[in-house]
C-alpha cells in the first residue's frame, strides 16, 4: 500500500483548526499577525522546498549536496540565537562550531556508520537526516543560550548558570525519548508505516533518529556553552569574585 495522494482541496481541510486559532488569537490579541506571517512563510517554504528536492534528489554531484548542507548549517547557526536580544555576530562563530561539532559528526557517523551510504551524499537520505539533527542542534542552542542569559542575567554564578542551561535544553529531547513509542508516533516512522515498511524496521530507523537527534542536541548545546563563556563573563571579574 502506498501512501495516499493529498490533493489541494484535501490539503485545505487541515486548516480548520489552524484558522479556529488564528481566530482565537486575533479575538484575545495574542500575536495573530505573528502567527499568519509564521504560516504564510511555512506555506511558501514547504512549497519551494518540495520543489528543490526534485532537483536535488536527482542529482548526481557530491558537490550540490556539500553546498546545501552548507547552506542548513549556516541556517541553523544564525537562527539558533533569536532567543535573546543580543548582538548575534558574536556568538555566531559559537554556535556555528557547536552545530558543526554536534550535528555535523553525528550526520557522519550515521550517514557513514549506520547506513554506510554509496555513495556518500545520496541525497534522499543525507538532506533529511542533516535537517532532523541540524534542526535539533539548533533548538537545543536556542534553550541553552535563553537559560544561561536569564541565568546570568539574575546573578548567578556562572558554572551554575551553565548546568542549568544544559539540563533545561536537554528536557525537550529527554521528554521525547520518554513519550516515543507509548504516545508518540515519529514523522519518520509513521511515513515508513504509511508506505508499507515493516513496523519492525520501522522501529530501527525511528531508534536510530532519536539517538542522533538526541546525541547532536546534547553535543551542541554543551559545545556552545563551553564556547560562549568568554562572552559572558570577565575571568578579571570572576577571579575577584572568588577571593572575596
Amino acid at each position: 500500500m502506498g501512501i495516499a495522494t493529498i490533493s489541494i482541496p484535501q490539503l485545505a481541510i487541515a486548516f480548520i483548526p489552524v484558522a479556529i486559532v488564528i481566530f482565537l488569537m486575533w479575538r484575545w490579541s495574542h500575536g495573530y499577525g505573528r502567527a499568519l506571517q509564521a504560516i504564510g512563510r511555512m506555506l511558501l517554504q514547504l512549497t519551494l522546498v518540495g520543489y528543490v528536492l526534485i532537483y536535488i534528489f536527482q542529482t548526481e554531484s557530491g558537490l550540490v549536496v556539500s553546498g546545501v548542507l552548507a547552506i542548513m548549517l549556516v541556517a541553523a547557526s544564525w537562527i539558533a540565537l533569536n532567543t535573546v536580544e543580543l548582538p548575534k555576530r558574536p556568538l555566531f562563530l559559537a554556535s556555528l562550531t557547536s552545530v558543526l561539532l554536534g550535528g555535523g559528526c553525528t550526520l557522519v557517523l550515521i550517514t557513514q556508520g549506520v547506513l554506510q551510504l554509496d555513495p556518500w551524499y545520496q541525497p534522499n537520505y543525507m538532506i533529511p537526516l542533516a535537517g532532523m539533527i541540524f534542526s535539533a542542534s539548533m533548538t537545543n542552542i536556542s534553550l541553552a543560550l535563553e537559560r544561561i542569559y536569564a541565568e546570568l542575567k539574575n546573578g548567578v554564578e556562572y558554572k551554575q548558570a551553565r548546568d542549568v542551561a544544559f539540563r533545561t535544553s536537554m528536557i525537550p529531547v529527554i521528554n521525547s525519548c520518554l513519550a516515543v513509542g507509548i504516545i508518540s508516533l515519529p514523522g519518520m516512522m509513521t511515513g515508513q508505516i504509511l508506505s508499507g515498511v515493516s513496523p519492525v524496521i520501522a522501529a530501527r530507523y525511528q531508534i536510530m533518529v532519536m539517538c542522533m537527534i538526541f546525541g547532536s542536541a546534547g553535543i551542541s548545546s554543551a559545545c556552545f556553552l563551553a564556547l560562549v563563556r568568554s562572552n559572558f563573563v570577565d575571568d578579571k571579574h570572576e577571579e575577584s569574585m572568588g577571593t572575596t
